[in-house]
């Protein structure tokens, strides 16, 4: 299997080079990085720590997506909806773990899905996909009295808030509510905001250090409190998730699927994917 990397210099791109070139099956066949980086020109290997793969870093893209059978892109938004472009043009596969994407770039994916496997998640880790299943059932179980809160923290360099975890677990509460994250969402509070609206799903980002990710969702009570935590230590659980997704997603109909699929405790089956 031909594997690319968008963002190959990056933390996690550099972490996915190494376990990619030793994942049995696998040709790492380039990496790319924006423009004007410092890396462009730099040996694979010398990013992955490795021998020398023989390849150097390139600002080209679209050359990656045509020589690759999987891309997988821990880029920035504008890029990565660019990228599903090229995946669309020639059924590429392409899986996604940037954050912070806008309407219309979320769009530009799901137009690309059309004609390309996309795996698109915000976190590829185990713990917290099975983490959102449970927390959609605690919110379906529990009724409106029970307010949700969800607290998040993460690096000083993160520059989305809230991450694209604590939303996906905001997801997960709404549809356990029967409702949608945007029409309850409240996404910070500063100065004199009154009582808290019953139903809001609330959230707050913190920074700091070199946290890796800590999310907790809170159900609150008159009385008592439930509290659920799942955290990182370490980003190779979410280059392990990678890795797994790069080679499921390989040789799949075109359609946006999640890590739920790529894991096998999708609910509802192929209806995650579009189809």
């Amino acid at each position: 299997m031909k594997v690319g990397i968008a963002g190959c210099a990056g933390r996690m791109g550099q972490m996915l080079l190494k376990m990619l070139s030793q994942a049995p099956g696998v040709l790492v066949v380039g990496g790319t990085e924006r423009k004007g980086s410092p890396a462009l020109g730099m040996d694979l290997g010398a990013l992955a720590g490795t021998d020398p793969f023989g390849i150097t870093v390139n600002d080209d893209p679209a050359g990656l997506f045509e020589a690759a059978d999987v891309v997988i892109d821990f880029t920035n938004p504008s890029a990565t909806a660019l990228h599903a472009g090229f995946a669309a043009r020639g059924g590429t596969a392409h899986v996604i773990g940037t954050t912070g994407l806008d309407s219309d770039q979320q769009a530009a994916v799901a137009r690309a899905a059309q004609k390309a496997p996309i795996v698109m998640a915000a976190n590829m880790s185990l713990g917290v996909n099975l983490l959102e299943q449970v927390i959609e059932q605690m919110a379906r179980i529990l009724d409106s009295d029970w307010d949700i809160e969800i607290v998040e923290m993460h690096h000083r360099h993160k520059v989305d808030a809230p991450s694209g975890t604590a939303l996906i677990l905001g997801e997960a509460a709404a549809r356990g509510r029967g409702t949608t994250l945007r029409r309850v969402a409240k996404r910070g509070r500063d100065g004199h905001t009154g009582p808290r609206a019953k139903g809001e799903i609330g959230f707050a980002a913190l920074r700091g250090g070199d946290v890796v990710g800590d999310h907790t969702v809170i159900f609150a009570v008159d009385g008592e409190r439930v509290e659920v935590t799942h955290k990182a230590s370490s980003r190779e659980i979410f280059a392990r998730g990678a890795v797994k997704a790069v080679l499921w997603a390989a040789g799949k109909t075109p359609g946006l699927y999640t890590m739920k699929d790529v894991l096998g405790f999708s609910v509802g089956g192929a209806a995650s994917n579009g189809q």
